[in-house]
């Protein structure tokens, strides 16, 4: 059964995951960094740098949210990022912050389903997502996608949250994301919802050599996966056949 934040109705895990999104949107930025001690920015720019060597010119940053991802991608020096989410929400706030830094002529950001991408097959050098592909309603479907739209050649690379699992990290995490992350995020989002939906989602979600297997399912190749910070968040980065 899908973990999705509204328990309480019968929409998809699509639907409700936009509306939570659409809802905590105006906060989203300063609570990843206040939830995550500031470790989030690391946690980009290692994943960036991971892709100096492989030098993408265009880039797709999948559930792009308020464009963080895609800023950190400028390090890379590529000629355009496109973000695509399915919040509408997030998006406003990330094209105002795109449009404040003066960078509209490097990334665009689109609405646009993970699952089901508004693009042609073959079309971009690094196809990036931080954060969402635990969100997708299925995650094999998303993947497949996400290989249809690289160009031969190219790099998938993922960033999300895993669990840790050495003691006694692992049992602390568990009470901080159980106990202390729904608390601090319902009181600055005021949504009951979304932060418990967070640690329900990562205790749900496939990770390590599980989502390695799905990867290369959907038909990655050369994958890796880089447990970070004792296992709370994990890269994984694959390629495309030639």
């Amino acid at each position: 059964m899908a973990v999705v934040p509204y328990k309480e109705k019968d929409s998809s895990k699509r639907e409700q995951v936009a509306e939570m999104f659409d809802n905590i949107s105006p906060k989203y930025d300063l609570l990843n960094h206040v939830l995550s001690a500031g470790i989030d920015i690391y946690w980009r720019k290692k994943a960036i740098g991971l892709l100096q060597s492989v030098k993408p010119k265009t880039i797709l940053d999948i559930a792009t949210g308020t464009g963080d991802f895609a800023i950190e991608a400028l390090k890379l020096n590529p000629d355009k990022i496109t973000g695509v989410d399915i919040s509408e929400g997030m998006l406003a706030v990330g094209r105002e912050k795109i449009r404040k830094m003066g960078l509209e002529n490097k990334i665009e950001l689109r609405s646009g389903d993970s699952e089901r991408l508004p693009f042609e097959d073959n079309v971009f050098d690094a196809v990036i997502v931080s954060f969402g592909v635990r969100n997708f309603e299925n995650l094999l479907k998303g993947l497949t996608d996400m290989n249809r739209v690289t160009r031969p050649g190219g790099t998938c690379l993922v960033l999300e949250f895993s669990k840790p699992r050495k003691t006694p990290f692992k049992q602390l995490y568990g009470f901080y994301s159980k106990r202390i992350l729904p608390l601090i995020g319902k009181m600055v989002s005021k949504d009951d919802s979304a932060y418990s939906y967070l640690p329900e989602s990562v205790q749900a979600f496939p990770d390590g050599p599980d989502f390695v297997g799905i990867f290369e399912q959907a038909g990655f190749t050369q994958t890796r996966w880089i447990p970070l910070t004792f296992g709370i968040c994990s890269i994984y980065i694959g390629k495309k056949r030639p």
